[in-house]
Formats: structure tokens, C-alpha cells, sequence
């Protein structure tokens, strides 16, 4: 028999932990740009992650609710259960979360005005925005094959940027080509959720890249997210750092690796290949964080 699960415990699976590295992972990543050129600064450093994963989570939220009602959870989900079709916490309950972990997330990034202008306020309001209507409104983007570009957005460019920027006031390209470097492999943890649930989501009528283009179309998309992202890097390993550049070749094999999980796995197995992907996004961004923190010494 199934142990009942605590209130508290379900808050935490709907919260979806295993996923908030994706949300780490580019204010770390931005934090070591900014102290590799001497701005670091603590307290905009804790917003920017309180921003990013109380966002995450809303919006983690907000698709369990969401997708219940539209229609896309249901009996044969191949995806991790969710909170509100497993009947944890009812519809309201759970709209109520949304909303409430959505304004602590624009608090947090109301506070950081005192160290940004107010050019901040327009990023926060797409970040709110996005985390609605990713799933919900007239014409929601995870149902029209958007979620790709929110995902590179919003887990790559915008946070990891805007991170350093908070630091730096300074915007600079370096920040932006490994925002776009992390952003490629984090839109691959969507590739591999999209292409696991082709079948429901086609039902669904969710038209996701892969329900629109194909499962090839998705295996060679991951393939070509992790080759540039690799690319990107390799300027920054031209000095002679050999230890460093063991680590990504060894990480470039671990990718490789993970993208063969897509031929060899189907239905609920790909739950692995999703986990495996998330760590290599965690796993790289911590490789070029040391990589950072290594020539702000060297």
C-alpha cells in the first residue's frame, strides 16, 4: 500500500526539485562571470537566485494546473505524476500557489532595483508574463511550439545576463555567447520532455516543436543544441588550460552519450534521459564557472 503523502511533501513534488537546477545554473553562471571581472557583489547575486527559482517554481505550478485543465495530464502520462491530476491539491489550491510564489519572485525582483535601474522592471514583467502564459491565455506558447524560445530565453540569456549585469551594470558579449551556450543545453531538457509525451501531447493538441516537426527533427535538435554550446566554449580554452579542456572533452563524451539514450529509450525510460540531461546542464555550468574563477586568478 502507497504511504499517504504529507501536504507539506506534496508542495515539494509539485514544486518539481529535480528540475531547479535549470534555474541555478545561470545566476551561478552569471555570478562567476561578474567575479572573474572583479564586480561580484553577495546580496543581488541571493535575489537574482531567489528570482529564478521561486520562477521556476510558479511556473512549475502553473503547468500542473494548467495542463489539467486543458486536458493534457492525464492516465497515461509518462511523466513524472503531477499534483493536481493525481488529486494532492485540488485546481484552486494549486492557482492559489501559482500566484502567491509568483509575487514573492517579483518581490525579490523588486528589491533589486536598489542595485539596478529601472530597466529591471521590464524584464520582470516578461518574466511574470512568461510564467502564465507559457501554459495558459488565449494562445498559450507551450501549446504553439514557443517553448523552445522561452526556455533559451528565460534559462539562458535572460538570467545569466541580467545576473551579471545586476553586478556589473554592464552588459558585455562574453555573457552573452555562454548565455546562449547554457540556454541550448537547457532548451534539451524540453526536447526530451516533449519528445517522451509526442504521442499525448499530439492527442492534446500541444504543439510542441516535436509534435510539429518530428522526432528526428528532435534528436538532431539536441545534437546541434550541445555541438554549438561546446563550440562556444572552445576560445575560452585556447590558453592553455589542458586540465580544463580534459574535463569538456570528457564532458562532450557524457553528452554524447545521453543523446544516444533518445534511440535506445522510449516511454517512461526517457525519464533517465531527462535527468541525465538536466545534470549535464548543472555539469556545464559549473565546468565553465571553475573555468572562470581559473583565469581570474591566472
Amino acid at each position: 500500500m502507497e504511504k499517504e503523502k504529507s501536504l507539506f511533501g506534496v508542495w515539494v513534488e509539485a514544486a518539481r526539485p529535480k528540475t531547479l537546477p535549470a534555474s541555478f545554473s545561470p545566476v551561478l553562471l552569471g555570478t562567476a562571470l561578474a567575479y572573474r571581472d572583479g564586480t561580484f557583489q553577495l546580496i543581488p547575486a541571493i535575489l537574482c537566485l531567489l528570482v529564478a527559482l521561486l520562477a521556476q517554481i510558479a511556473s512549475n505550478f502553473a503547468n500542473d494546473y494548467y495542463d489539467f485543465k486543458k486536458g493534457a495530464d492525464k492516465e497515461d502520462r509518462l511523466g513524472p505524476e503531477r499534483a493536481v491530476a493525481s488529486g494532492w491539491i485540488s485546481p484552486k489550491m494549486m492557482l492559489r500557489g501559482t500566484l502567491v510564489t509568483l509575487a514573492f519572485a517579483c518581490l525579490s525582483g523588486c528589491m533589486l532595483l536598489f542595485y539596478a535601474g529601472w530597466e529591471l522592471i521590464p524584464v520582470g514583467v516578461a518574466i511574470a508574463i512568461c510564467v502564465l502564459a507559457y501554459s495558459a491565455g488565449p494562445y498559450p506558447l507551450a501549446y504553439n511550439g514557443w517553448g523552445d524560445v522561452c526556455v533559451l530565453l528565460f534559462y539562458g540569456i535572460i538570467p545569466v545576463c541580467f545576473t551579471y549585469y545586476v553586478q556589473a551594470l554592464s552588459f558585455s558579449l562574453l555573457s552573452f555567447l555562454l548565455s546562449l551556450a547554457l540556454g541550448l543545453l537547457s532548451v534539451n531538457i524540453l526536447i526530451v520532455n516533449n519528445y517522451r509525451d509526442y504521442k499525448q501531447d499530439k492527442a492534446a493538441d500541444k504543439r510542441t516543436t516535436i509534435v510539429l516537426f518530428g522526432r528526428t527533427f528532435g534528436r538532431v535538435l539536441y545534437l546541434i543544441n550541445g555541438v554549438i554550446a561546446l563550440l562556444i566554449v572552445v576560445p575560452l580554452l585556447l590558453n592553455d588550460i589542458w586540465w580544463m579542456t580534459c574535463l569538456f572533452g570528457l564532458f562532450a563524451i557524457l553528452f554524447v552519450s545521453t543523446w544516444l539514450e533518445l534511440e535506445r529509450y522510449e516511454g517512461r525510460e526517457l525519464n533517465k534521459t531527462l535527468a541525465h540531461t538536466a545534470r549535464n546542464v548543472f555539469i556545464f555550468a559549473i565546468l565553465l564557472s571553475v573555468l572562470l574563477l581559473y583565469t581570474r586568478f591566472h
